[in-house]
């Protein structure tokens, strides 16, 4: 019997289904045909459409066109769902000989720029589309595109051929696992992603860090509603904050009145939980309001302000922000006061479901061990949260399985897959509490907070605080070693020896 002719269903439909059937993919979705224009001949080919979901990481759009005059093919992955908050960084070193680095699943989107610093090698977005490759097929893909218009520039410009030649001789040496080198994956869109075979423990090979897009980056992935506001918008911003912060400024006296508005304030543009554990403490004296730009859609939006302070800790600045054009909402904690001249250890031992509801301040400089896991994250990996016990355990999960998108999928090892499983299951026991484990935070800032179980801190057994020096790669790394206050610090004894002296006239 003859296979059924594909039905060729114009873009429109095919967007207009795909945008029908939302978060829900647990039902099969069909594999769409649409008719489009074949760029190297100009006729007319298919390109196929499947919407899909990738477990654990990303809803995808696969597509693959074919082109029946001239024979051209070429197939893509782009990327579906939420906008990813923040951009993404990974450098991976490669060393010479393994060949088993070469082989790591490589997740690259449309937006994503590929460095190699050792070669003065770019990758630009443009070059490579969205694809999912290994670290070697994406540099032998690069080496067979600079090698394919060769003889043409033999002929025109004999040195640059000359040149590439000598180039493609060290790509090919890295792509074969004979040179050493450095692999950069950048995407500000947040959507790539490299294989870590080590996981749930850290690569010493692989560093990954996530950073606020700027302005010129959200225009470029037409996040951005209108690229005009680029110009001139934070002059405008400025403006308006000084003619409205004065009228918007917010002050009620404790008590009742004043601690209901203040905190319908903090909730109106902030999490459930932030809101409950902060109010907690105390109420608010003054809420600031000014206007701020939305980090999604780079819209104008409010930011709400408050200083308080949190008994046994220090005083903390928390902000909140919501933007009524896309709903994006974020919260903030940072310190306040001066940088601490010690580090913080902070250690609790879990033993009751009291401990699970503990309050948890995490800066964005601490680290988060679990000596019975043999799990430690690097500080910055979750970033500044406030939370609970349970609510850290919960996010480190939840983390774990979004950086390491394919490790629970189908093309993972069976004995990894298992012990994938395995750390899984152990990491969801310690919220079930069979038995005792330890949580330990490392602050080198000494930001970071467990609140105690009794009025009396020292009072508390099971919760302890160590303060220690901070070693000089410690200072490097927050960028205290660079850092001089001695102009500050005359120009204050200055100031504070001259009211004295009046004085003593």
């Amino acid at each position: 019997m003859a296979a059924p002719k594909e039905q060729i269903m114009d873009v429109r439909s095919v967007v207009e289904v795909v945008a029908a059937v939302g978060d829900d993919l647990e039902i099969d979705t069909p594999l769409y045909v649409v008719e489009s224009l074949c760029m190297r001949c100009g006729e007319n080919g298919t390109t196929r459409l499947l919407l899909t979901l990738i477990p654990h990481f990303r809803k995808v759009l696969l597509s693959a066109f074919d082109c029946p005059h001239c024979g051209e093919r070429n197939n893509e992955v782009a990327f579906a769902g939420e906008i990813q908050p923040r951009g993404c960084c990974y450098r991976l070193r490669v060393p010479s000989g393994d060949q088993k680095m070469l082989d790591r699943t490589v997740v690259k989107s449309e937006s994503a720029t590929i460095k190699i610093p050792e070669l003065d090698f770019e990758i630009p977005p443009e070059a490579q589309r969205g694809s999912l490759s290994s670290i070697e097929g994406i540099l032998v893909r690069a080496a067979d595109g600079l090698e394919a218009l060769q003889d043409e520039r033999k002929k025109v410009d004999p040195q640059v051929a000359e040149a590439i030649d000598q180039f493609l001789i060290k790509l090919r040496a890295c792509a074969s696992g004979d040179s050493s080198f450095t692999f950069i994956l950048d995407d500000p869109a947040g959507n790539s992603f490299i294989e870590n075979p080590l996981a749930p423990s850290p690569d010493p090979s692989l560093t990954i860090t996530f950073y606020e897009r700027t302005p010129e980056q959200q225009a470029v992935l037409g996040y951005l509603a209108d690229p005009s506001q680029l110009g001139g918008q934070s002059d405008e911003a400025s403006n308006e904050g000084i003619n409205s912060v004065p009228h918007r400024l917010l002050k009620e006296p404790h008590g009742s009145v004043g601690a209901r508005a203040g905190r319908q304030a903090i909730a109106q543009g902030n999490s459930a939980e932030m809101t409950e554990v902060l109010f907690r403490y105390s109420a608010p004296e003054e809420v600031m309001v000014f206007p701020s730009t939305c980090g999604a859609c780079m819209g104008k939006c409010d930011c709400k302000m408050f200083v308080t302070n949190i008994p046994y800790f220090q005083e903390v600045i928390v902000m909140a922000s919501a933007c009524d054009a896309c709903g994006y909402r974020n919260s903030e904690l940072k310190p306040g006061g001066p940088i601490s001249d010690k580090g913080k250890k902070i250690t609790l031992h879990v033993e009751n479901i009291k401990d699970l509801s503990r309050d948890v301040i995490k800066s964005d400089s601490a680290g988060v061990e679990i000596p019975e896991l043999e799990l430690e994250l690097a500080s910055g990996t979750l970033g500044g949260m406030v939370t609970t016990v349970e609510g850290l355990v919960t996010k480190i999960s939840e983390s774990l399985e979004r950086v390491h998108g394919f490790t629970f999928g189908d093309s993972l090892e069976e004995d990894r897959k298992n012990k994938w499983l395995d750390f899984r299951a152990r990491l969801d026991k310690l919220l079930s509490l069979k038995q005792p484990w330890t949580l330990i935070i490392n602050d080198a800032l000494a930001n970071s907070f467990v609140a105690p179980a009794t009025d009396d801190i020292k009072e508390d057994k099971q919760l302890t605080f160590e303060e220690y020096v901070r070693s000089w790669e410690q200072n490097e790394e927050l960028g205290l070693n660079d850092m001089d206050t001695t102009s500050a610090d005359a120009a204050y004894s200055s100031a504070d020896a001259a009211p004295s002296k009046s004085a003593g006239d």
